[in-house]
Parts: C-alpha cells; structure tokens; sequence
C-alpha cells in the first residue's frame, strides 16, 4: 500500500519506516513544512528497525493524498486543533484514515469537521488509536531512532462498527496485534502518557526547571507509582460510567517493554535497568505538561463532570501543576467542537453518516 503520513516530527517518520520495512510505501506529510528539511533523499532508520528507506516528503496535503491507499495522522495533541480543519477539508472521502493517538477524541472530531464541510456520508471511516505503533526520535533531520515497538494497540472507529476494518488495516500496515475497542473514547482512554507524564513531572519539577539529566524509569518509584495508580483507579471509574473497562498502566508497560506484568514499582524497576538511556525531559516546556494535561488529564476531567464522576487526585495533580507552571492547563479546544450530551451518537454512528 502507500501510506501517507500526517506528521513529521519523530512518531510519524517512525510509522513510515515501520510500514516500510514490511514492503509499504510512504510519503510524509509537514503541517508547517519544517518538519521535511533533510528528507529529500529519504531517510535513514537505526535502532530497532535499520536500514535507508525511500521516504516521499511534502508540504502538500493534496501531494500526500493522491494515490495513497491509506493515511495515518501522527501529530501532537496540541496541534489537532490547528490540523484538523485542514485534514477535513483535504482529505478524500474515500481514504482510510488511523489517528495515532486518539487524544480527546480527535477521530470523532475530524468526523464532525468533514460532516460540517459537506462530506458524503458514505466516506471511508476514521480509525482510532490508543496510542501510536512505536516510540522514537530524530536524531538528525534526516534520520531516525527506532527506540520502542509496541507488540498490540487497540483500535476503535468512527463509525464504531468499522473497528475490525481499521484493525486490519493497521495490522497489514504495521505488523503489531490489534485488538478492538468498543468505541473512541475507550480508545481515547487507554494511553498511558497523560497518567505517567504528569506524575513524573510533578515529582521531578525541579530536574526539569535545572536542565538536569535523569533516568525516566529509574525516577517511577514506589511512591510516583503509587500516585500513577490512584490516576489510573479514577481514570476506571470516568470509563465505567460509560460502561467500559480499561486495561491498567501495566500492561501498557508490558507491551511497550516486554516486561512480565507484576506490580507496577517493580516493572518500572526491570524497565530502568534495560533502558536506561531513556531520560527524562530537561525543560519545563515539555509535552509531559503542556500536551499531556489539556488533552488527557483535563480531557478526563471534562467528560467527568459531564458525567457526574468524581477525580479528586486528577484535578488536584492538575491544579498543582497550574500552580507550578503559572499557567492554565484545562484549555482544550478540541471539546469545542463536540456536543458531549451527543457523544454517544457520535461515537456509535459518526457524524452526518
């Protein structure tokens, strides 16, 4: 298949790499064009995957989309708001798309975009994604860092009848095991970051503020564990009032790692000592804050008081972390767009369909 990918930081060139190794095309896509320079003769891949690939890059969506049978949209939490509009109006009704993650329910908003533009209703549907298929960085601008392969994501759609479809499709493309999930905000749920990255940085506020140099898994210790664990208690409750339940944070580590699923102090522990060359960020202006709070723990907090469920320890880590930064952390456009009191026609059935 070509793929076409809707980001160029270090997920989405990641993404290409992975389908490309499995005998894919790829083309990437920059929203701002930056994203691009030093791929104009594809691009080099080393740690888990290895090798030259062919990589396609451009500036253009309408260049991205033409001929692909498929795209993947790998971008920050913080820029859907900016990107979306653009992908509604360009992207063709008939081309598949995976959103990877699928944070504050972006799928179902790109849905309600394209409803809105006109958009047949018959139009291919929009996948969901817990997460993204791996972990990776650039090393160089026209190299990347395989670091991690996730071995399952689940998937849900839009419309949420489409999931096995858009599993397949994922699963052709990427090569990992993915099991369904009921609908989009189940999906929207799963991903471990908002949970984990916050507890880090308000345990170690002060590394980040000093530019200090830490080990990530070393510092998820007993105690921030224990703090990760209440999140995570509150995060299945606000998905058992939508009648859904959530595999925890250890297997989420467990699928990203490898590791034998036991208590969660003691995974993180395996984690550290197998890698530890992964550290912890060095700024304050890190997506562990200003991505991971306004579209997880303040997503979680927005459909909880729609829904009446109470998260004490979320809204106090994300009030401390207000505190801490000087800054509101609840701001997310993304819920601009939707009717939470008709979410769950638009989770079943998608928008306009």
């Amino acid at each position: 298949m070509r793929l076409a990918v809707l980001g160029a930081g270090a997920i989405g060139p990641a993404a290409a790499v992975l389908a490309m190794s499995r005998g894919h095309r790829a083309v990437v896509w920059s929203p701002s064009g930056a994203g691009i320079a030093g791929l104009e003769d594809g691009i080099e891949a080393e740690g888990l995957i290895e090798g030259h690939f062919p990589l396609a890059a451009t500036a253009s969506l309408g260049d991205a989309f033409r001929g692909a049978d498929a795209a993947l949209l790998a971008v920050p939490a913080h820029a859907f708001a900016a990107v979306l509009p653009r992908i509604a109006a360009a992207l063709p009704p008939g081309l598949p798309l995976l959103v990877a993650p699928a944070a504050s329910l972006a799928p179902v908003v790109l849905d309600v975009l394209m409803a809105r533009r006109g958009a047949p209703a018959r139009r291919a549907p929009v996948g969901a994604m817990a997460t993204t298929p791996g972990g990776a960085r650039r090393t160089a601008p026209g190299r990347v860092r395989v670091a991690m392969l996730r071995s399952a994501v689940e998937m849900a759609a839009v419309p949420a009848a489409a999931a096995p479809e858009m599993a397949a499709l994922a699963r052709a493309l990427f090569g990992m095991d993915v099991p369904l999930s009921p609908d989009a905000l189940h999906a929207s749920l799963l991903n471990l970051n908002p949970i984990a990255h916050a507890a880090l940085a308000l345990t170690n506020v002060t590394r980040m503020e000093r530019a200090e140099d830490w080990p990530q898994y070393a510092m998820m210790t007993p105690f921030a564990c224990n703090l990760m664990l209440a999140m995570e208690g509150e995060r299945a409750d606000l998905a058992a009032a939508h009648g859904h339940v959530l595999e925890g944070i250890a297997t989420a580590l467990h699928r990203a790692n490898g590791v034998p699923i036991a208590p969660l102090h003691e995974m993180t522990a395996r984690i550290a000592a197998a890698r530890p060359e992964v550290r912890g960020p060095r700024t304050t202006e890190s997506r562990y804050v200003i991505e991971d709070v306004p579209f997880g723990l303040s997503y979680y907090l927005a459909l909880a008081t729609a829904r009446g469920v109470a998260m004490p320890v979320t809204d106090g880590v994300v009030r401390t972390l207000e505190a801490l930064w000087g800054r509101d952390l609840r701001r997310n456009p993304m819920l601009d767009a939707l009717d939470l009191r008709d979410l769950p026609r638009l989770l079943a059935e998608g928008a306009g369909r």
